[in-house]
């Protein structure tokens, strides 16, 4: 995707405040000194049975791009990849009915959307929502100095792999699912009580891939303490079963060498830190500490690079 993206004609509209450039987590465009827009789109194939709990995770994560640029979910669109005759008209309606709560849990309005049929279902939404441009998160903005919090803990990739092979215990696929459909509201409002100016959703490129994102953006060394990193129960027995996914495979090839790992780094981290998230939560940047958390890392230096201790 990277070759594809180059060949994309750059744009220096002033009002475009964030686009393809720095890989954000959505486009920022402004409308007025003090309204810009924030859009965005996300869709994929189901990562649980439940089709209601399928359509809440969808909205969550896609919704969760606005938050994580610090914005309010205003609209949204639903996409929908359906086959009528696969299922029963009840498990589509119910996917829409999750999508619809959750999106309605968070403020937004559907406005309509569009379907097609395809074999292998697929659903999500696009969002528009807005934000104060003086106040948005932007992953430009990391600086030395800044600690980072992590609101969900990680592992949605190895848990929803387990589970395809029912071999996840149902404690741990509850915990998990609650995080996905959980909305990542209150971790944006948290981030404007704390001075954030820097903030990313953590979801397919996973924790490193996404902060990763953020150290090119803004130029900076980014040092995680992967100890402190929060997981979901019984993670660790799950990867020692070999659930993991291709996709944390290739989170750890797009790091490359910008990559350095500590002696003492267990192992098993190495697979979660690169585990693909769905509806994951935020990586939070800010020079304050958050009352109640404990910061997983913190921008170490004025480097490019990613270390894991």
């Amino acid at each position: 995707m990277t070759e594809v993206l180059r060949q994309i004609p750059h744009n220096d509209n002033p009002n475009l405040l964030v686009g393809l450039e720095t890989r954000d987590d959505a486009g920022v465009f402004r409308v007025s000194e003090n309204l810009a827009l924030v859009q965005t789109v996300d869709f994929f194939t189901p990562v649980v049975d439940d089709p209601y709990a399928f359509g809440q995770i969808a909205a969550a994560n896609s919704l969760s791009d606005v938050y994580a640029m610090g914005g309010r979910p205003l609209t949204v669109l639903n996409i929908a990849c359906f086959d009528p005759t696969a299922a029963p008209a009840e498990v589509w309606a119910a996917v829409l009915k999750g999508a619809a709560d959750k999106t309605i849990e968070a403020g937004a309005t559907i406005l309509g959307g569009h379907s097609v049929d395809d074999k292998e279902p697929k659903f999500g939404m696009a969002v528009t929502g807005t934000v104060d441009p003086t106040r948005m998160f932007a992953n430009t903005e990391a600086a030395e100095g800044d600690f980072i919090y992590l609101t969900k803990p990680l592992g949605t990739g190895i848990v929803t792999t387990a589970a395809k092979f029912d071999d996840c215990p149902p404690a741990t696929l509850q915990e998990a699912t609650q995080s996905m459909t959980a909305l990542n509201d209150k971790a944006a409002l948290l981030g404007h009580e704390y001075g954030v100016r820097c903030a990313t959703d953590i979801t397919g490129f996973g924790l490193v891939g996404h902060l990763y994102n953020i150290a090119r953006a803004s130029k900076v060394t980014i040092s995680i303490e992967t100890a402190a990193l929060p997981t979901f129960t019984g993670l660790r027995e799950l990867v020692a079963k070999g659930h993991t996914t291709g996709g944390a495979k290739r989170n750890r090839e797009f790091v490359g060498d910008a990559l350095t790992i500590a002696e003492g780094v267990e192992p098993w981290m190495l697979d979660v830190v690169f585990d693909p998230q769905t509806s994951g939560g935020l990586a939070l940047f800010t020079t304050r500490e958050i009352e109640g958390m404990t910061p997983i890392g913190r921008v170490a230096g004025s480097e490019l690079g990613i270390q894991l201790k």
